[in-house]
Formats: C-alpha cells, structure tokens, sequence
C-alpha cells in the first residue's frame, strides 16, 4: 500500500483502523520505525494465541523492526474481552504514551475512544440458560427477550451481540443500552490522538484478501489448523463457541482436514468470508468513524 509522505505528530498516539487485508500493520509499522513508537494490537482475532498465519499477525520479521504489543499473548482457554483488552492497554498507556494502536476490531477502537460501560461480569447459571435458549429457539428467541431501545441498537445479526444483550438484562434488570448510556470517561479520548481509518476500493481490497489467503496457505495455515484440529470443540460456529475459533478460515480449513471439504473448497469459502468480514467492517468504520481522518487507498 502506499505509505504516507507525512508522518503523525510525534507525541500523540496513533489510531490505525482498517478493514482486513487493507494494510494498517504495514503503515503502523512504517510510522513506529519513523518515531521510535511501540505498536499496540487492537484486533480481537490477533490476540489469540492459537492462530500466527491464519490471523495475518505480523511476522517476526515485523516484530524485531519494532516493539509489538498484546499479539497472541492469549491461549485457548482463556477468556478475553473489549474490556481484558482495555486494562491492559490501559497499563500500556501508563508507560508508553505514544504507541501506534492498529487493529481492524470497530468495537475495540469505539470502546477506547468512547468509553465502555461497566457491565457486572454474566454470572454462569445465565450464560447456561441464553446457551440453552439459543439451542432450542434459535436467535429470534433471544431478540424477543429484548427491550426496544436496546434491539434497536444492536447488530441483529451477530449472535454473539445479541446473546450479550439477553444476558446483560436477564443479569442485571436493566438494558444494555441505558448502561451504555451511562458510560464513563474513555481511556484515550479521540481528541488526545491522531485517528485514522483506511477506506479502500473495494475491488482493490477483494483482489488483496484472495491474494493473502492463498499466501496463507503457502506459509503455514494449514499447518496451524492442523495443531488446532485436536483442541476444536463440538459447538465451534456456535454463537456459545470459544472466541479462538471464530479466526476467519479456520472453521473451513477444519473442515477439510476433517475430510468434509476440498482444499480448493475451503480456499473459496474462506476467501468469500473474508470479503463477508471486510464489509461489515467498513460498514462500522463508516457509521462510528465519522470523526476519524479518512486515508483513501489505493
């Protein structure tokens, strides 16, 4: 991608935001190596420490050009959230006060710049239950269970927001949406950083996933599905599965290995979820990221 002939004001922290495949981990590299800046992970897949190639975290190559933070530091059963991931930048921050914060996860990004409401932790017993629920009446049967206000707001279509929302109510009493009313002080106002958001042409961004799958393959991938096929659990592409599951391509890589699919099968349906995740991506940079500095691309 082409990088900028200006760089950011060195003493605020850089906001990278992009949809997959778009670049924002060679452009935050280019801006750390620049200013001497730590890059800071702020993509929910990349965290975990199950998936290198598959989630396209950058190689160690990247690594050694420049301090990277919160990359696969997470194993398969650990649990981790916006707001895992919000105290440990938070203790980042307290030391670094400039990193270049790069990831593609629209909730991570708002949360920080936003603030995230403080939510009690789900108690068990009401996870099981929206668990069972959604296992007997499917997703409509959580929707019903919503106040307005809150169905209104919400991804209808993201399972995981959805059973969030039944839970937060059945949990507390009150709705998601009038605890995110009352949502304190963001940890990173996004007057205190330089905020960007990288807007590619489409038929540029589809030509570079399909390209970087297939690049996946070569180096590694299938390997790294391999070592994950005898931890993959039953209910994997469950809204109840395990968070390292849902890295896009592995559920298809899987399935091949599991001798359900070809390869060429599990290259084009990955490839076409890729695009599926890169535009729901830039429809959320499109409706929370007004306020962020464009960077068209090519």
């Amino acid at each position: 991608m082409p990088l900028p002939d200006t760089l950011p004001a060195p003493d605020r922290p850089v906001l990278i935001a992009g949809p997959t495949a778009s670049g924002k981990s060679a452009l935050a590299l280019h801006i750390a190596e620049a200013q001497g800046r730590e890059i800071v992970n702020a993509d929910a897949l990349q965290v975990h420490a199950a998936w290198r190639v598959l989630t396209a975290r950058p190689p160690a190559e990247d690594e050694a050009r420049a301090p990277h933070r919160l990359y696969g530091h997470v194993p398969r059963d650990q649990d981790y959230s916006v707001g895992h991931w919000l105290r440990e930048l938070g203790a980042i921050l307290a030391e670094t006060p400039n990193p270049v914060i790069v990831g593609g996860t629209g909730l991570y990004l708002s949360a920080l710049t936003e603030g995230l409401a403080d939510i009690p932790p789900t108690p068990p017993e009401i996870r099981a239950e929206a668990d069972a629920l959604l296992r007997r009446r499917g997703l409509e049967a959580l929707l019903a269970g919503l106040d307005p206000v809150t169905a209104a707001r919400i991804d209808r279509q993201n399972p995981m927001r959805v059973q969030r929302a039944w839970e937060v109510l059945r949990a507390t009493g009150k709705p998601l949406a009038a605890w995110q009313d009352e949502t304190g002080a963001p940890l990173l106002p996004l007057a205190a950083a330089t905020a960007l958001v990288l807007v590619p042409d489409r038929d540029w961004l589809n030509a570079r996933i399909a390209r970087r799958f297939a690049q996946m393959l070569d180096e590694g991938a299938l390997d790294e599905a391999r070592a994950a096929l005898p931890h993959w659990p039953v209910d994997a592409g469950t809204a109840t599965a395990p968070l390292w599951t849902r890295a896009i391509g592995a559920p298809e890589l899987i399935a091949h290995l599991q001798g359900q699919i070809s390869l060429d099968e599990a290259r084009e349906t990955a490839t076409l979820a890729t695009r599926q995740y890169a535009k729901r991506q830039r429809s959320w940079f499109r409706s929370r990221m007004k306020a962020w500095q464009p960077v068209a691309l090519p």
